[in-house]
């Protein structure tokens, strides 16, 4: 039976679902693919992850839209002239497991209807999700996950990311019933420690 896509997807942006997503594409050998890149498109989170990643078996899928703004999509496409058709947007054809990254949250707009958790919900995917500790992260992480049950999509893993925070952690494990996976902020990120990452990850 064929796996179903992972979609990465964070309680917010900047929580670190790039190299979480480095970390499941070399811990699975899968195939990596953000369909929307929201600027930055000389250094883009799908060049980002191929650098990190060692192994000869990922496949690297092209972007569907490239903005060139940094900003939400809907707001990044409309200043680029274009509109997000979910339509357009379908999975790549591999025989490897498929890490998909969103931008943003699960409630990040694509369009004036659309958001996130719609792409997700159209992929069938499972969900990893990826939180962080600061002030307010509890509620952004709760809510998350209560989105997710509500739409009835499957959250196969919690992870957070960066600074550990027992009590913050406690509680979000509790209420999601979820086993939640650390991963520490390393100064330099590179090849060698997504390798680390990745053999100790049980997925």
């Amino acid at each position: 039976m064929k796996h179903k896509p992972i979609f990465v997807t964070g309680i917010g942006t900047g929580v670190g679902k790039t190299i979480i997503s480095a970390i499941l594409v070399e811990n699975l050998k899968a195939d990596y693919w953000k369909p929307i890149q929201s600027g930055d498109l000389d250094n883009t989170d799908t060049d980002r992850v191929r650098s990190l990643v060692a192994n000869n078996n990922s496949i690297f899928h092209p972007e569907i839209y490239r903005l060139t703004q940094p900003f939400s999509p809907h707001k990044s496409a409309a200043i680029d002239n274009i509109v997000i058709d979910l339509n357009s947007i379908t999975l790549p054809v591999t025989e490897n497991r498929l890490i998909i990254e969103g931008a943003g949250g699960l409630m990040v707009p694509l369009n004036d209807n659309d958001l996130m958790i719609d792409l997700i919900e159209k992929f069938d995917a499972e969900v990893v999700l990826v939180s962080q500790n600061y002030l307010g992260s509890i509620n952004h992480t709760l809510m998350s996950a209560e989105i997710l049950e509500h739409r009835g999509i499957k959250l196969n893993k919690l992870i957070v990311s960066g600074v550990p925070n027992e009590s913050s952690e406690a509680i979000i494990s509790k209420h999601t019933k979820q086993n939640l996976i650390h991963i520490p902020h390393v100064a330099e990120m590179n090849t060698a420690a997504i390798q680390d990452f990745a053999s100790t990850l049980i997925f």
